[in-house]
């Protein structure tokens, strides 16, 4: 009963994790709506608000580690929920421009330094049949928290300072999930023999077979140095390499872009505006959902090279289905951020999309990896406000946090238009109405990407990062590639539009489809299978391997 009770807590805490991580990445696109009103704010202030998440996670992610490794799991997570409620009350009492900046910040900070315990915790926690399930609970918890926060942006998008609201709901989630870990025990691996809590089947850590041979030579957690990472000692360069890879990979292979043009796509196929914000935001969002839960179905079973290797192969077909099909039927770019405040600062969009999503992890984990359509959900409120508001919407929906900035100016660009009747070109039009059949294509090839993204890189990516490192450097190390998801991101949405100049829109996509191909080659070589096997196993078979 008790180690049944045990991994239900797991699961919570896992499950919880991941929910407030996307809560928070996806809520500010609603709020934004109203603070641009309330605040004045000019399209700068807008992005300074919107990359403050960023700024802290990856604070979050340089400092992290060292928490994680030093206090333990389950200590950095009960000190990010702590600092997660300090930062939810920092922005539903803000008054302030300042105050805004500031508690977004401290949420970033918190939601990065949570997915990352969360994650390595849970993995340490859990029998080894059981890990792949609960720690892809994290990623599921993602995708539902978005989902979750467009419904109530758009419950809230017409309520009085309803900002307040949306901000304010995180604290619950984050109580609950503080309250889990309290009756949770501190980490079997934090023991210094397999005796306490293993042995007395707290926690069905291993087999009999395993039990036997720990016992013959107890396990001994190593000290490592954060230096160590880069060297030979116990293989743990090549661990490094395979880590970096998963991390720099999840986001080259175009995450971020492709779902930039969700809400374009959705439109070139019939959609009007307003639907097409909110179907390709929603749609999406539960493609993700479904795609996580097959993922976690199949974690343990298929095990993780097959599902990276598969979700891999279909990433880089639907890329470059959607590169050979814009040759043909090619789709507008737009390129204008206007805030109400400031309608000349158009300068600012280059450094807009500083919005990560990692993934989140993407990140994370991450991220990170969760961007769905995050910011279609805007413009679709607009049909519910009057037109002043829905001016502001399509305009300050821009800057949303969200991997894919395009995807907003997209929203934008279509909302603008048709709601508003601004002098932009139009979007619709005649090179799409003669292509329909390849648009439809593109539409499925789109969605093909979501899934496959959601089964292989998204949950997969944080899976093996908790697994493969020993015990004594775990946190620094996954906190190690986490900064560079963050920072790939980062890097990948910033250049997305100047690419877009230089080489177009087609070879952009075919360039995704390659990366995608290399990231095949890459898990085939690199890439051990570590279904079923305990953390102290993994370890093992890494250590021998050169």
């Amino acid at each position: 009963g008790r180690a049944l009770l045990i991994l239900l807590l797991s699961a919570t805490v896992s499950l919880l994790g991941g929910l407030i991580f996307g809560y928070e990445l996806g809520i500010i696109s609603g709020a934004l709506l109203q603070l641009q009103i309330d605040f004045h704010l000019s399209c700068f202030k807008q992005e300074v608000l919107v990359s403050a998440l960023l700024i802290g996670a990856l604070l979050a992610s340089l400092v992290g580690g060292i928490l994680i490794d030093h206090h333990g799991r389950r200590r950095a997570i009960l000190v990010s929920s702590l600092v997660l409620l300090v930062g939810s009350l920092i922005l539903t009492l803000a008054r302030s421009f300042i105050g805004l900046v500031i508690g977004r910040m401290t949420v970033g900070f918190a939601i990065s330094v949570s997915s990352m315990a969360c994650c390595i915790y849970v993995s340490e926690m859990v029998a080894a049949h059981q890990r792949g399930l609960l720690v892809s609970l994290y990623e599921a918890g993602i995708t539902v928290g978005i989902l979750l926060s467009y419904a109530l942006n758009y419950i809230f998008a017409d309520v009085d300072e309803g900002w307040r609201y949306m901000f304010g709901l995180a604290i619950a989630p984050t109580a609950m999930q503080f309250l889990s870990i309290l009756f949770l025990p501190v980490n079997p691996v934090k023991l210094s023999s397999w005796d306490s809590d293993c042995q007395k089947g707290l926690i069905q850590l291993q087999n009999t077979e395993d039990r036997e041979t720990a016992k013959r030579e107890p396990y001994k957690e190593k000290h490592y140095s954060f230096l160590d990472l880069f060297r030979t000692r116990d293989n743990m360069r090549r661990r490094t390499l395979v880590g970096l890879g998963l991390v720099l990979f999840q986001q080259f292979t175009g995450q971020p872009n492709v779902l930039g043009y969700a809400s374009k796509i959705f439109h070139s196929v019939g959609f009007q505006s307003n639907s097409s914000a909110i179907l390709a935001s929603v749609g999406l969002g539960a493609i993700k959902v479904v795609a996580t839960l097959i993922a976690m179905a199949f974690a343990d079973k298929a095990g993780r090279r097959v599902l990276l290797m598969a979700g891999c192969v279909v990433m880089a077909i639907s890329v470059t289905t959607i590169g050979l099909t814009s040759c043909i039927a090619p789709l507008a770019m737009a390129r204008d951020c206007k805030a109400a405040a400031d309608p000349n600062a158009s300068h600012s969009l280059t450094q807009h999309p500083l919005m990560p999503v990692s993934s989140q992890p993407a990140v994370s984990p991450i991220l990170p990896a969760l961007g769905a359509g995050k910011s279609q959900a805007g413009p679709g409120f607009a049909a519910t406000r009057s037109l002043a508001k829905a001016f502001a919407s399509t305009q300050s929906k821009e800057v949303v946090p969200d991997s894919s900035l395009t995807q907003k100016r997209v929203v934008i660009g279509q909302a603008k238009e048709e709601t508003v009747g601004s002098t932009s070109p139009p979007f619709g039009g005649a090179p799409w109405a003669e292509h329909t059949v390849l648009n439809w294509i593109t539409l499925l090839s789109m969605m093909a990407f979501v899934s496959a993204f959601s089964i292989g890189f998204g949950p997969m990516t944080w899976l093996v990062l908790s697994e493969i490192y020993p015990a004594g450097i775990r946190g620094r190390a996954f906190a190690f590639c986490n900064s560079f998801n963050w920072a790939a991101n980062l890097l990948i949405s910033l250049s997305f539009l100047d690419l877009i100049d230089a080489i177009g829109f087609s070879w952009m996509f075919l360039l995704y489809g390659l990366m995608g191909v290399m990231a095949v080659i890459f898990i085939y070589l690199f890439v051990p299978e570590t279904k079923g096997q305990s953390l102290e196993e993994i370890d093992q078979q890494f250590s021998r391997k050169r």
